[in-house]
């Protein structure tokens, strides 16, 4: 069994080392012109494979292309680490993008919309009424 602590660790110490590779050593003006955060990494209990999940403020065509730019960095990112830090073996990376945020809003958005809705069957329910 893995031990979760040492997870969380590696997985906080990565993400901090590839957002700083990112923002530093990546000389691709479109991950440098939007705002690239990582939101989540998943780290197998083995160390050797990495999910790096990102959100990015822009619009999902960029997004896609920013994911796809990243995974042809990978190589470069995954030398990068393992200079800076010290591990037997620098884990596999792959880039994905994390599209939870946009459902969450989504979701936000419709509930919104059902309510103004709502509000406005009331407002007209109470105009009839007078």
């Amino acid at each position: 069994m893995p031990n979760n602590y040492r997870l969380a660790k590696v997985s906080s110490l990565l993400k901090k080392e590839i957002t700083l590779i990112m923002q530093n050593d990546l000389e691709n003006d479109l991950i440098r012109d939007h705002f690239v955060n990582i939101s989540k990494i998943d780290l197998s209990g083995d160390l050797q494979h990495c999910k790096i999940y990102i959100t990015s403020t822009a619009q999902e065509e960029v997004r896609k292309e920013i994911v796809e730019n990243l995974n042809t960095a990978k190589s470069f990112i995954r030398h990068s680490l393992g200079k800076r830090i010290e591990m037997r073996r620098v884990p596999e990376i792959i880039f994905k993008d994390d599209v939870v945020l946009d459902k969450g809003l989504s979701v936000l958005k419709l509930l919104d919309e059902l309510k103004n809705k709502n509000q406005n069957n009331n407002v007209e329910d109470k105009d009839a009424n007078s």
